[in-house]
């Protein structure tokens, strides 16, 4: 399992690493703009990554899940007629986004804790992401979902690479105006985004159109019944993200109001670390849906829980070693974007705190990913509520009692580890297949998994 996990694994792992590496350098120039334009990016990138997560994760991993089961019950012609479902899907989730953030952006970076210059810079920011890049953005993942939802993994690795190779010098260049465009502050950051996805999207469009995937364009007429197919996995599973970016945004929240802007900014230096894991995660986790949907589709569950179990002890380990090292070294990261002493102290609490708990929130995406491959997301929303409900109902109660911002952090990382042990533990125990079958797939999958390794 483990070298057929990572053979598929290898291509996405090095999309996110491209895809993060450009948030990252993006955010490292703005931070050569001030400490405003360093906080209002701050104030955004909650509801930015929220829109990533939920259209190449959530519902990106619905329709990988359902594209994949369709074609391991030898139904291509149902994976064809997905295709289309697909983007009529995300292009109507984009323009909800659009609908609500363009209006709304304001009141909600201001509750954010956002104000004076750092909330014009959120808002110059968010009016371009939400005016012109949201469609580019849902329409470009849904295409790298359809291809991803087959087993190819290499065609959407080329697309996001190169589209990495022209993002990094186009940002800083439109950020600050060098050779012949404009200077055009934070703004630039968003513009060149709008250029990325616009690009990607034609390419990846192209190959769908061209026949060369196993699931192509077909036209024929919007039947509810395959939406329905697609969100009863991708809808849960974009309930999940949000409560994974609805905990992290109040949290921000807290922050604000009881240590300062400066702390908003020291915390999403750090949180910008944080929302690397999902992204990791789901370098291994697109396989894991394809893998696992593809195997529940032959009815070969036993494999299918294998598949899972490897997966999520992978998981664990990169994000714990990612996690441990910035806990021990956190200026390294720290100081890439920003050399203040107090947004450096509020960031190095929250990685020494939050880090070493890292590999549990890598465990209950990667167990999360699988789910959404067996199409069975109770749990993984359970196990974000009760992070959700820990992290912001204890994180209340803490600040309101002590007004310490380590023990809201303590109160942070333990929901963390609730996440990843509730979810894991769910899958460990056969609950995809219900109780008849549990004991049975357990005995089936747990003396292979170390043979596995």
């Amino acid at each position: 399992m483990l070298p057929a996990l990572l053979r598929l694994a290898w291509p996405n792992i090095l999309v996110m690493a491209a895809q993060s590496s450009t948030g990252l350098i993006e955010m490292w120039f703005v931070a050569r703009l001030g400490s405003d334009a360093l906080a209002g990016m701050a104030l955004v990138l909650p509801v930015l990554v929220l829109m990533q997560s939920m259209s190449q994760g959530a519902v990106g991993g619905g329709i990988s899940s359902a594209i994949a089961r369709a074609l391991g019950s030898g139904r291509r012609d149902k994976a064809d007629d997905f295709v289309i479902h697909a983007l009529v899907v995300n292009v109507a989730i984009g323009l909800i986004f659009s609908v609500v953030m363009l209006p709304a952006g304001r009141l909600l970076y201001r509750a954010l804790g956002g104000s004076d210059g750092a909330l014009v810079a959120a808002m110059t920011y968010s009016n371009i992401i939400f005016g012109g890049v949201v469609i580019l953005l849902w329409l470009f993942n849904a295409l790298g979902s359809i291809i991803r939802g087959t087993g190819n993994m290499f065609v959407p690795g080329v697309v996001f690479c190169g589209g990495a190779v022209l993002l990094i010098p186009l940002s800083p260049a439109l950020i600050f105006g060098w050779g012949p465009f404009p200077r055009l502050g934070i703004a630039g950051g968003g513009i060149a985004l709008f250029i990325y996805y616009g690009i990607g999207t034609v390419i990846l469009g192209w190959y769908v159109a061209s026949g060369r995937n196993l699931a192509s364009f077909r036209m024929t007429r919007i039947r509810w019944e395959l939406v329905k197919e697609i969100l009863s996995v991708g809808a849960v599973a974009a309930v999940n993200t949000i409560q994974i970016n609805f905990t992290i945004a109040v949290t921000m929240g807290f922050m604000a109001a009881y240590a300062g802007p400066d702390a908003v900014a020291g915390f999403g230096i750090g949180t910008r670390l944080e929302y690397l894991m999902p992204p990791i995660s789901f370098g291994l986790g697109a396989p894991l849906v394809a893998l696992v949907g593809t195997n529940i589709g032959a009815n070969q569950s036993a494999r299918a829980l294998r598949i899972a179990l490897v997966g999520g002890a992978v998981g664990f380990v990169v994000t714990e070693t990612i996690g441990a090292t910035a806990a021990i070294w956190p200026n390294a990261w720290l100081t890439l974007f920003t050399h203040d002493p107090h947004i450096i102290a509020i960031g190095s609490r929250y990685l020494r705190t939050v880090g070493p708990f890292y590999g549990f929130f890598g465990l209950g995406i990667s167990m999360y990913f699988a789910s959404q491959g067996a199409g069975r997301l109770g749990w993984p929303l359970m196990g974000g509520l009760v992070r959700m409900i820990v992290a912001v109902g204890g994180g209340w109660i803490v600040l309101h009692a002590t007004r310490s911002t380590l023990l809201l952090l303590v109160v942070y990382a333990s929901g963390m580890l609730l996440y990843g042990l509730i979810i894991a533990s769910s899958v460990a125990a056969g609950t995809w297949f219900g109780s008849e079958g549990s004991k049975m797939l357990r005995r089936a999958a747990r003396p292979q998994v170390c043979a596995d390794f």
